[in-house]
């Protein structure tokens, strides 16, 4: 992959709407400074502003009227579901949409083939070997068989979240992971208002074991190589905490390139986050500007620079160590737009735009092609996927409607 430089400044617009000049360079840290009244004045959150929005106490944030692209009966596939199927979590509905990604997985003739209920606004999801795919929802993590295409059930949180609602700040799962092995689900469990949990689920019995402590919206799960620690990127308290996987017991590292001062009213937070296989080191990145080193052995975070200066949300592996960033969108006039960095493991970047916000991203097996999802945990989102080669600079992203304000993603 060749480097390259940030792509030409572009200020938030409709397609087709005239560019406006850039202005004058300001940190981000004194952007920050500077609108730091204000921001105090809102709540946490993500944003394509300059501040944060307060959470919809009602759950009921309006969402994007495009109507969300449906299943086509015709074209469902009869038995069972073919490999390299996407699947993608419907925050907009209550469902699980499974899209066929087209001639060569490249979005070309694409289009999705069936939906399952699976529970209020699910967020993340992860599929394990066995083909049984777990949906962080509002009230429980959902089972869902991808062959069959069929939920097997619901396990409700111990984790005591209020009501069940919609919407960016609604309590319930956000970010999920699976233990090597199989065995287990973590699922970060979001309580308005206070600090989340990680909640265990055997994988046999569908039965939570265990609870622990962690810190404000673990927006993102991960588990270390070997088992033995999961990670939940707390979002609103500025920190990773690693939980034991056999005592539960917890450590919280702060993880604040920018610091933490705004609190609640800051958006300079980790979002998501990767775990590196080779030490086993946690990838933050923050704005498109900065990517977080956590040692989780001991604490210490390392800063290297990043290039496509944008608000930044989903993240992956690819299979050569190959980091795949999402970037949602500006928060504020003189950032970038949406945007996919492709960064080597020698810190080497290309930004690919992409056409609005987007939030998550997941890669083929052969690491030639990225699937970024449209939807979005703030307004500004589209019903679909962002198709990119990774092989071909040439090719342009290719859109494929799909899913209801679709978030987590995954590839059977």
């Amino acid at each position: 992959m060749r480097a390259v430089s940030a792509a030409p400044s572009r200020t938030p617009s409709t397609p087709g709407a005239p560019r406006t000049p850039r202005t004058p360079r300001v940190s981000r840290a004194r952007r920050f400074t500077l609108a730091l009244t204000a921001a105090a004045a809102a709540l946490a959150g993500c944003t394509s502003g300059t501040t944060e929005a307060a959470p919809d106490p009602t759950g009921t944030t309006a969402l994007n009227t495009t109507a969300p692209a449906a299943p086509d009966p015709s074209s469902t596939p009869t038995g069972r579901t073919p490999q390299g199927t996407l699947l993608v979590a419907d925050f907009g509905g209550d469902t699980v949409t499974f899209v066929d990604p087209g001639r060569d997985g490249s979005g070309e003739g694409g289009a999705p083939i069936a939906s399952v209920e699976v529970g209020t606004a699910p967020y993340g999801l992860v599929v394990g070997e066995d083909g049984r795919a777990w949906v962080a929802t509002a009230e429980g993590v959902a089972v869902v068989d991808t062959q069959r295409r069929t939920r097997l059930g619901t396990i409700p949180y111990e984790t005591e979240t209020g009501p069940v609602t919609t919407g960016e700040y609604r309590g319930g799962g956000m970010g999920i992971a699976l233990a090597p092995d199989g065995r287990h689900v973590y699922v970060g469990v979001n309580v308005p208002d206070g600090n989340g949990t990680v909640e265990v689920i055997d994988t046999a019995t569908r039965e939570v074991t265990g609870v622990a402590d962690v810190g404000r919206r673990p927006f993102d799960v991960d588990v270390s190589p070997d088992g033995r620690e999961v990670y939940a990127t707390d979002h609103d308290s500025f920190d990773v905490t690693a939980v034991d996987a056999d005592t539960l017991r917890t450590r919280r590292m702060e993880v604040a390139p920018y610091g933490t001062e705004g609190g609640l009213g800051s958006w300079l937070k980790p979002h998501y986050a990767v775990v590196r296989p080779e030490d086993g080191k946690l990838l933050l990145p923050f704005e498109g500007e900065r990517l977080a080193v956590l040692d989780p052995r001991t604490g210490e975070v390392a800063i290297e620079r990043m290039t496509a200066d944008t608000h930044q949300h989903g993240a992956t592996l690819a299979p050569d160590g190959t980091l795949l960033v999402v970037g949602t969108g500006p928060i504020g006039a003189d950032d970038e737009d949406p945007s996919l960095t492709v960064r080597t493991p020698d810190g080497k970047e290309r930004i690919v735009p992409l056409d609005g916000p987007h939030e998550d991203v997941a890669v083929s097996a052969d690491g030639r092609t990225a699937y970024v999802t449209g939807g979005f945990t703030r307004d500004g989102y589209w019903n679909g996927i962002t198709v990119v080669d990774l092989d071909d600079e040439k090719n342009e992203p290719v859109r494929l409607e799909a899913g209801n304000r679709p978030l987590g993603i995954a590839i059977l």
